[in-house]
């Protein structure tokens, strides 16, 4: 019988911790520095390629997902080393999808050629914004002209291509959304990340917000009604949402997120990085260091990475199962957790199938139109059952 990980599949998460400038709105794992010994780097990711290798021997790898930070920093040999580890590691999936973030500078657009011959075959570009003035006013590094020279660049040697948008940002009118909206969909190859933009307590933005600083947010409604318009304006475009802030053409979803939201098994390797590994039957939470000079020095000299491993209780996989697949148009299977389900809770699904905020079909639930504005509060509603 399969384990229950399977539903998901398995994938990879490599961090690259730093950046050129540290985004006003980031609360990822990012630091900026002045030198990187790319060499030590490498060694330590392929060090903790073969750990985890031999924890799920034999399991196929969907994808492999470089995060940061900036990973369109790192040296195309090194991209190139982890790849060539990953194939000699674990079986691959016929179509394993291998994504690198990317910013688009004019100086990180000359590497694509070589992560595509590395192995790479998708990238998710950090454009943010189509005009200057708000890339300015989000700490961004890059122009527009720039973005655009560096896409063109990308969709002529990648099959496929993400970029990401913030919208709801300072100034920004409902109007302006659209515009930009529609100008994306024109552009977009095949998936298209639409974030609004939060703001996140210890970020230079939460800084500013908490001292009324940060001037010009739309207000509640109208972020509602961007959000609103993003969903028919996509839908239009054949790019219909299949998670909460990502759109696809059909076929085109993203592998290795997909894996995160249907509860599927992955290792997180890289400063901060988290992972979910079920070994012999228990299902562990992992971390990393968050400093960079921690992690890399304890993996070069313990040739272990982590920080710690949580077992996670079937109570805690339940909770972790509905926030992450709920997130997805397609719902959940309440199968896979047979026993969690409690009469409570029954009770409440049905009362938010009668307010229309989610449809049950047997096992299967999901979000209506309705409920996926008021996600969170679905969600606490079905937790604190």
């Amino acid at each position: 019988m399969p384990e229950d990980w399977e539903h998901g599949g398995f994938g990879l998460y490599i961090h690259w911790p730093f950046c050129q400038a540290k985004c006003p709105y980031c609360d990822f794992n990012s630091h900026v520095v002045s030198q990187i010994d790319q060499k030590a780097w490498a060694d330590a990711y392929l060090s903790e390629i073969a750990r985890v290798g031999a924890e799920t021997e034999g399991r196929v790898l969907r994808s492999v997902f470089f995060g940061g930070g900036t990973p369109s920093l790192m040296d195309a040999d090194v991209v190139e080393a982890i790849l060539t580890k990953v194939r000699t590691t674990w079986p691959i999936a016929n179509d394993i999808e291998v994504t690198l973030e990317a910013n688009p500078t004019s100086v990180e657009a000359g590497r694509f050629a070589a992560y595509r011959d590395a192995g790479v075959n998708r990238v998710s570009m950090g454009i943010q914004a189509l005009n200057d003035a708000d890339l300015k006013a989000l700490g961004r590094l890059h122009t527009a002209a720039e973005a655009m020279e560096a896409f063109d660049v990308a969709r002529g040697v990648f099959d496929r291509v993400s970029f990401d948008l913030i919208y709801a940002r300072q100034g920004q009118s409902l109007s302006d959304w659209e515009v930009e909206l529609r100008r994306a969909l024109n552009l977009a190859v095949d998936h298209l990340s639409l974030y609004q933009l939060t703001i996140e307590d210890g970020t230079a933005f939460g800084d500013r917000y908490a001292a009324g600083k940060l001037r010009g947010l739309p207000n509640d409604d109208t972020a509602a009604d961007m959000y609103a318009v993003t969903q028919n304006v996509c839908s239009e475009a054949g790019f219909a949402a299949y998670e909460v802030s990502n759109h696809a053409r059909p076929g085109c979803e993203s592998i290795h997120n997909k894996i995160y939201w249907k509860y599927g098994d992955y290792a997180g390797i890289g400063p901060g990085a988290h992972g979910r590994l079920t070994l012999g039957g228990t299902r562990y939470a992992t971390e990393a260091p968050l400093a960079p000079a921690v992690w890399l020095s304890q993996v070069l000299k313990t040739r272990n990475g982590d920080s710690g491993r949580e077992v996670l209780t079937p109570k805690d996989q339940f909770i972790e199962f509905l926030l992450m697949g709920m997130r997805l148009r397609e719902g959940v299977d309440l199968a896979r957790f047979p026993n969690s389900i409690s009469n409570i809770l029954l009770n409440k699904i049905n009362d938010l199938n009668d307010l229309n905020l989610i449809q049950k079909q047997n096992d299967i639930i999901r979000l209506t139109d309705e409920g996926y504005p008021v996600l969170n509060a679905v969600l606490r509603e079905m937790l604190n059952a």
